[in-house]
């Protein structure tokens, strides 16, 4: 039997690297296994602020991709930076802003909130529909899927399902939308709020199917829609870690690996370090912090006006998915910061995990009743804690210290349910499903 077909709409794809390449890279990676034949139609020219080629070697044989160009008004917006203030970064690429105290970096700022609805990658829509529309009929692919953000990848299959009522169209919700942290940061007023819940609500109710990371997004998409909404989380890719074997630091590291955006605040977690050294002078000797990723300057600098912090804190940048297993093999505990973000009680981000599939402790620090904490808890991976408890924070890294310096084994760790290929299985039984 021939497989079906299946074209995912996506942004974010190999070769740009991080986290929003990686969920429907391994999608496409498992489909052939499961009767499906994957097309996915990407940007030709995306603007991406982190690249990793390494990724590619996971887009399986038989996948077919798709690129027409895009044009983005990143470069312009950067041009006309660079111009009346000499900042070199364009505003609000990817889910992240360039603060800046020029009146140029405010109002590229404010006009991002307000016109590029709902995103800057908008005016892509009506040339990717014109090119759809007739590579669908051609390639006889009856069903789509658009994944976002950025949420104008769902515009794009709004149109295509309009204009081919018959057409399956599945639509996965990464981030929120209407409800996102980041419409606050771009200063989003009341009309362009209304315009993108006016978008949204009209993208879950037109769609076949919904489906979404957590189960917190999951109540939220269905209070916003009214209609039942699919819970397919994110994983780990065993084949990442057929290999994988705890080398012993010399030093008690912690990691935290990803992004630490003006959202995201470890601050909390690090001032209970610093206290924790403070009163016990022997720890600042063996214990080492280490960020990999991109961090925001604010943090940097808070840790480098710190005595204790700066000592035992380095920062690496973003580094290939590839390498990452060393990093995280030597790591004595993995850290997840949630602080800082809205409805952090439902953000479980895909790094977590990978942290499960090392076997490594995990230290959150974040709401205690939330997703990411109830997945901690069922994997017996760590512990969450609040931001504002420092002294179970110090009381929680001395208990896993204990552990590093005992050399003792972990063997406890649950994964089962949350490979890649697992989770593939069960997306396919969303695309197997008929009206």
């Amino acid at each position: 039997m021939a497989d079906k077909k299946v074209l995912i709409i996506a942004y974010y794809w190999p070769p740009s690297g991080g986290s929003g390449v990686q969920r429907w890279l391994k999608f496409v990676k498992y489909l052939p296994q499961f009767g499906w034949k994957p097309y996915v139609f990407t940007p030709e020219n995306p603007s991406a602020q982190v690249t990793d080629p390494s990724l590619l070697k996971d887009v399986p044989a038989e996948a077919v991709v798709v690129k027409l160009p895009i044009w983005e008004p990143y470069e312009a917006f950067g041009k006309l930076s660079k111009l009346f203030s000499g900042n070199k970064n364009s505003p609000g690429q990817g889910g992240s802003v360039n603060k800046g105290s020029s009146l140029f970096s405010k109002l590229s700022i404010w006009v991002r909130g307000n016109f590029f609805i709902p995103d800057p990658r908008k005016f892509w829509v009506r040339p990717a529909v014109k090119f759809l529309r007739a590579y669908l009929e051609a390639n006889n692919i009856e069903t789509i899927v658009t994944t976002g953000p950025p949420h104008s990848m769902h515009l794009i299959g709004l149109k295509l399902k309009k204009q081919k009522p018959s057409l399956r169209w599945i639509v996965d919700m990464r981030d929120p939308w209407s409800e996102w942290g980041f419409l606050d940061s771009i200063q989003a007023g009341t009309h362009a709020k209304a315009k993108h819940r006016k978008l949204e609500h009209e993208v879950l109710t037109t769609a076949d199917e919904v489906i979404t990371i957590t189960p917190f997004y999951v109540r939220q998409f269905e209070r916003l829609s009214g209609r039942n909404v699919n819970l397919v989380t994110n994983g780990f890719d065993e084949e990442d870690f057929k290999n994988f074997k705890i080398v012993r630091s010399d030093k008690f590291l912690i990691r935290h690996v990803g992004i630490v955006n003006e959202k995201c605040d470890p601050r909390p977690f690090m001032n209970a370090v610093a206290a924790w050294c403070d009163k016990n002078y022997a720890i600042r000797n063996t214990i080492e912090i280490e960020f990999v990723g991109q961090v925001n300057s604010g943090f940097r600098s808070f840790v480098e006006l710190n005595p204790t912090l700066s000592q035992i804190t380095r920062f690496t940048d973003t580094v290939p998915h590839e390498k990452l297993m060393n990093i995280y093999a030597s790591s004595a505990v993995l850290l997840l910061i949630l602080t800082g973000y809205k409805d952090a009680e439902g953000y479980m981000p895909g790094k977590l995990f990978e942290y499960l599939a090392t076997g490594l402790p995990v230290l959150g620090v974040g709401p205690v009743a939330g997703d990411a904490a109830d997945l901690m808890l069922r994997a017996k991976a760590g512990e969450m804690v609040e931001s504002t408890d420092e002294q179970k924070m110090i009381d929680i890294l001395q208990n896993f210290y204990l552990v590093w310096k005992d050399e003792r084994e972990r063997h406890d760790i649950t994964q089962s349910g949350y490979s890649r290929r697992e989770i593939t299985e069960r997306l396919t039984g969303i695309l197997n499903k008929r009206q």
